[in-house]
């Protein structure tokens, strides 16, 4: 069981890169989808991470396989279609959802035709579904350094992102931090499907953000603990989907995701939020007493009454005599 579970990552050192990296995504991708699960906003991550193709095959096709140049072209291209989905949905009768799904289907037909124009099919694979165990130390390094931006950032606009998730309208009224909650936190889920695309690839980028807390959600009640129950679900998904590669020759990008989808289905059947919750029989601790119903209160009254006798009047006061 030990040569099972570690020996991979201690022989290895592409494994012990791709567990770092699965490491660094599970800190910094995980809570941004916490909160992108707790605004009702799970599948603008999905579209968000289509978005990032277009500038991404744009880098590819100028420069090759250029880390800064892959990464700084899907930056720009996913805070593009944010923006310019936001300005579509404030300008016209659309709602959001329309637009994000429009720039998303457009987004992945160019970025697709862009990377199809260098002709090799192995580059389009890398791009679209990644590669966690090629990662590089440069790679490695930007991955860890968006999750450390990440969770700055997080720190220090963790109070407006909890208000602007269940009251963005009391925000506005009172804050000044609500568009730079707002942008800050798009800005936020475009640099970390960026750093998803690396290891995962645009298609598979948020299935590392948005199972994990889609399961947390089930199991815990408070922010907090939300939290924490994201992360450790990405952390044990990522490991289990690499030793899942490792030993039965899979892709380990759709065995992560696909391994955090069974938690998910685990989580869904035996949660508290679950499914079978609401149907099992719930039975109190008074239900199993023997003893009788309590009696109602004014049979309850008439036994006091009678176990204690009649209540003696009290001797009356002496009125005050009047001294000539």
């Amino acid at each position: 069981m030990t040569d099972f579970l570690i020996s991979p990552f201690v022989e290895f050192a592409f494994m012990r890169r791709a567990l770092a990296g699965c490491l660094a995504l599970a800190l910094g991708a995980t809570p941004v989808g916490v909160f992108l699960l707790l605004r009702r906003m799970s599948l603008m991550g999905d579209a968000m991470s289509h978005a990032v193709l277009p500038g991404a095959a744009l880098g590819y096709l100028a420069f090759g396989l250029s880390l800064g140049a892959m990464t700084v072209g899907g930056i720009v291209a996913g805070l593009v279609v944010g923006f310019a989905a936001g300005l579509v949905t404030r300008a016209s009768v659309l709602k959001e959802d329309a637009s994000l799904a429009a720039f998303y289907l457009v987004s992945l037909a160019a970025g697709v035709m862009i990377v199809s124009l260098r002709g090799r099919n192995l580059d389009l694979l890398h791009v679209l579904f990644g590669s966690v165990l090629a990662l590089d130390d440069a790679s490695l390094l930007l991955i860890a350094s968006i999750a450390s931006v990440t969770l700055v950032c997080l720190a220090v606009l963790f109070r407006p992102l909890v208000m602007e998730c269940f009251d963005p309208a009391f925000l506005r009224g009172v804050s000044r931090w609500s568009p730079v909650a707002h942008y800050g936190f798009l800005m936020l889920v475009v640099i970390n499907l960026v750093s998803g695309f690396h290891a995962l690839g645009t298609l598979m980028a948020v299935g590392i953000m948005i199972l994990p807390s889609a399961a947390a959600r089930l199991w815990a009640k408070g922010l907090p603990m939300l939290l924490l129950l994201a992360v450790l679900f990405a952390l044990g998904s990522s490991a289990s989907g690499l030793l899942l590669s490792f030993h039965a020759d899979v892709p380990a990008g759709p065995a992560i995701v696909l391994v955090c989808g069974l938690v998910y289905f685990l989580s869904l059947l035996a949660a508290p939020g679950g499914l079978l919750a609401g149907r099992l029989p719930v039975r109190h601790h008074l239900e199993s007493c023997p003893c009788p119903p309590p009696a109602p209160a004014t049979e309850r009254r008439a036994q006091a009454g009678r176990a204690s006798g009649p209540i003696p009047n009290p001797p009356p006061h002496p009125l005050p005599t009047r001294t000539p």
